[in-house]
């Protein structure tokens, strides 16, 4: 499985950006994929994260100015971000969970992207 990010950039304080992650590989139709972000000195933390129907989960500190969806058959997770702020510089991230079941057991998998820069300017 592979995840690629694009559409990171440099962009002034309430300015906008769309990101887009692309899966590929052996993904399963029931996942969920999402988008995470760190911060210089900061841990990873969770910004938005949607299921394969389409039910999503925000942060409280992106309600209202991001928004996350996806293209199930293209395996394709997209982020627009709106209102950016300083405070909202990190590197971006792209994540994608599933649980493949064997005879033995299941196994719970994840994997990530390598990242996209955002910057904002104040």
């Amino acid at each position: 499985v592979q995840l690629v990010e694009s559409g990171g950039g440099l962009v002034q304080a309430g300015g906008s950006l769309t990101l887009s992650c692309v899966g590929s590989g052996k993904i399963p139709s029931d996942n969920i994929m999402g988008w995470y972000r760190q911060a210089p000195g900061k841990q990873r933390e969770l910004v938005a994260t949607i299921t394969s129907g389409n039910s999503a989960n925000y942060a409280d500190f992106v309600k209202g100015r991001f928004t996350i969806s996806r293209d199930n058959a293209g395996n394709t997770v997209y982020l627009q971000m709106n209102n950016l702020s300083p405070e909202d510089t990190a590197v971006y991230y792209c994540r994608v969970a599933f649980t493949i079941a064997t005879i033995e057991r299941l196994n719970d998998l994840e994997y990530w992207g390598l990242g996209t820069q955002v910057t904002v300017s104040s």
